[in-house]
């Protein structure tokens, strides 16, 4: 079953960006729960570190280590997968998950929060996953895994003026994550690369998203029933549980009821 197919991930490494709050947490706690020496970074750690006492006092076989990295900053990035070669030798599954949206629409959006999308959502993740692929290739591993956290604002665009630029972002994961595929089969690596796009989940990113207007925020997540943050951890292990042969592309995953 999917309990014995996580077992070859047991004691191995994993990065999960964004691990703080929402999908990054339910993600790395899921990874924990399944033995896995797990790597969460954001800027703040204090939530990183609650996690883990809990995850420690839970009994659970793996170990979170907490790390504070600002995903805008590379010198940031390079320095945290160096910190994690001296440590704990490298990366053999690498969780893209750190993504923000500013209400910045294409027409009279501000230029910097354009700027943090990409920084973020595109350059980050591309960092992350040239770094962790070195890192896999220098110790031979061929059955690493790269997950991007993607969306389903990756696929279509909304009629929503505050999530265009955004959306655009997670059109670039799409291609990214596909190109990634293509070099990965060229290197003739059993590396799989994944996306996983889902619609809305209940988490804080809507908060940050309407930060001066939280009955907004509020008002997103209470018009239907959403997926939430668990939904998406088990579809991460549903993607790292299939056998090396069997990659999964891009999991599509919706709430049941429709958004009014």
């Amino acid at each position: 079953g999917r309990v014995g197919a996580m077992e070859r991930w047991t004691g191995r490494v994993a990065l999960v960006t964004g691990a703080s709050v929402g999908i990054g947490a339910a993600v790395a706690r899921a990874l924990v729960q399944h033995g896995m020496k797990v790597v969460g970074c954001a800027r703040s750690v204090d939530k990183i570190e609650k996690l883990a006492a809990e995850c420690q006092s839970a009994g659970y076989p793996g170990t979170l280590i907490p790390y504070k990295c600002d995903l805008s900053n590379e010198e940031e990035i390079l320095s945290m997968f160096s910190a994690i070669k001296t440590l704990h030798q490298g990366v053999d599954v690498c969780i893209n998950n750190a993504g923000l949206a500013r209400p910045e629409p294409l027409l009279s959006g501000k230029t910097e929060g354009w700027r943090t999308m990409i920084d973020v959502n595109v350059m980050a993740v591309s960092i992350c996953t040239r770094e962790a692929y070195q890192s896999m290739k220098e110790r031979n591993i061929d059955d690493g895994h790269i997950i991007n956290i993607n969306s389903m604002n990756g696929h279509s665009v909304v009629p929503q003026s505050v999530v265009h630029f955004y959306s655009a972002t997670k059109y670039a994961v799409t291609a990214l994550t596909e190109g990634l595929r293509q070099e990965l089969r060229e290197a003739k690596t059993h590396i799989r690369a994944t996306c996983i796009s889902p619609g809305l989940v209940e988490t804080g990113f809507a908060f940050k998203l309407h930060d001066n207007d939280p009955e907004r925020a509020a008002a997103t997540y209470e018009s239907i029933r959403c997926l939430k943050a668990e939904d998406m951890a088990n579809a991460v292990i549903y993607v790292l549980s299939a056998p090396p042969h069997v990659q999964i592309g891009d999991i599509q995953m919706r709430p049941t009821e429709q958004i009014s």
